[in-house]
């Protein structure tokens, strides 16, 4: 694999570029040609769409200049969430992206996004990063060599972004137990990570989708979720393979629901908002009887 090639670094929102500075610096060789925006910290608290085209600008100005090189691209919260938007703008790019390495991104939509916008009707930033992009990430993780890392501090997020938003289907997947969301910019074993990753290691077998979960996340509003409350939660069904939906309802009157391995495990966590609630009700039940449908006898 050649040694010379661009690095594109982006940070997310209410940042600026100086930590992903300090992680380019410490990933790129010497031959690299290093690509950090800097995007308006006041922009980023408002709408996604002028930031995508400013990073767009600037990615296809670098690769006109260098049209020999390669890209690998490293993007921390919504600046892997931007780079998802270039890319998907962009598929003629993909054969030239060596790698693609998405840090403390919530590709499945940030739960804080849909608590500031419940309603979705498009309150800043918010309703950009509250969105679903999983779709987006699986075509091009099945093309472009992915990798998603995600921090643990609670035992489900990383105190900003749940670990189960950051997973993407066709990628692979490392969850770093102690490290905060800040802390992933530039921390010493996000660059080991990255790395290694770089080197051909494999860090996880490719995620691969799972049927129940796939139904769970297109029940409308259906928000992936922290697993603090899977211990309290109730068994709702239970399916022919032992796998079980379990329910808990907040006190302020949000649904929860989780969904389990026959050994107990939590597979998925996620919540729908009160304006969902009657569409929960119909997806699970529905779920249910397409699943009994499908039992012998």
């Amino acid at each position: 694999m050649t040694e010379a090639y661009i690095l594109f670094a982006q940070h997310g929102w209410a940042d600026t570029n100086q930590a992903m500075l300090t992680l380019a610096e410490q990933l790129a060789v010497e031959s690299a040609q290093v690509v950090v925006p800097c995007l308006n910290y006041a922009m980023t608290w408002l709408r996604m769409a002028p930031l995508i085209d400013q990073v767009e600008g600037q990615a296809a100005a670098a690769l006109a200049q260098q049209p020999d090189l390669p890209l690998r691209i490293v993007g921390h919260s919504m600046g892997g969430l931007i780079w998802l938007e270039v890319l998907n703008r962009h598929p003629e790019w993909w054969p030239r992206v060596e790698f693609l390495v998405l840090v403390g991104s919530p590709v499945g939509g940030a739960d804080l996004g849909r608590m500031l916008d419940p309603l979705q009707v498009g309150v800043g930033v918010a309703a950009d990063l509250g969105r679903d992009r999983r779709a987006i990430a699986a075509r091009i993780a099945a093309a472009i060599p992915t990798l998603s890392i995600a921090g643990d501090v609670d035992g489900g997020s990383d105190g900003t972004i749940t670990v189960e938003s950051t997973r993407v289907p066709n990628g692979q997947f490392v969850c770093l137990g102690g490290l905060n969301h800040a802390a992933l910019r530039y921390h010493p074993r996000v660059v080991d990570q990255i790395q290694q990753f770089w080197a051909g290691h494999n860090l996880s077998a490719p995620l691969l989708p799972h049927v129940v979960v796939d139904q769970l996340r297109q029940i409308p509003g259906m928000t992936d979720a922290h697993r603090r409350e899977f211990s309290r939660a109730t068994p709702w069904h239970t399916f022919a393979d032992g796998t079980q939906i379990s329910l808990w309802r907040s006190p302020f009157g949000i649904h929860h629901v989780f969904l389990s391995s026959q050994d107990g495990d939590c597979l998925y966590s996620g919540y729908v908002g009160w304006l969902h609630t009657e569409a929960m009700w119909q997806g699970l039940k529905a779920l249910r009887a397409d699943a009994e449908l499908l039992q012998p006898g």
